[in-house]
């Protein structure tokens, strides 16, 4: 495929947060299982994933949020903009934050996601998705956009 057949894809991260912990899901050691283009295997992530066409970017995220956690979104805040740029990939990774959610999150897709747990922002797993990662700095940082 030459670089003018490629284009940049649209994925959206959830930073689900509750009581100062945010929620993050540990990605299938086994990288055809772990579902990511983006090579996240073994890593914990945020809900999200990719956005699918005539589906606006909250629309993305709550869906993702529901496949992946069981969990319903209410209300999202707009907290990030990044972009992952790798020699055969480009996403631009739209985050939210959500506080007010219905639910429990639980493991929906056990094939791609094998845990669901809280983690306090000060206390994160050693090996965090990039995107997630970033999200998570735009939040601490009150930064939007970050490349």
């Amino acid at each position: 495929m030459s670089d003018i057949d490629q284009k940049p894809k649209v994925g959206v991260g959830v930073m689900v947060f509750k009581d100062g912990k945010v929620l993050l899901g540990k990605r299938n050691d086994d990288a055809e299982k772990a579902s990511s283009e983006l090579h996240g295997e073994g890593t914990w992530t945020m809900p999200g994933g990719k956005l699918d066409f005539g589906e606006t970017l909250k629309e993305a995220a709550c869906r993702e949020a529901i496949e992946e956690t069981g969990i319903k979104l209410n209300k999202l805040e707009l907290i990030s903009v990044t972009d992952e740029i790798l020699t055969d990939k480009h996403f631009v990774t739209v985050g939210f934050l959500c506080e007010d959610f219905d639910g429990d999150p639980r493991v929906m897709e056990p094939e791609e996601i094998t845990e669901w747990r809280w983690f306090d922002l000060n206390d994160l797993p050693e090996k965090v998705f990039p995107p997630s990662a970033k999200i998570i700095n735009n939040f601490l940082e009150k930064k939007i956009y970050r490349s």
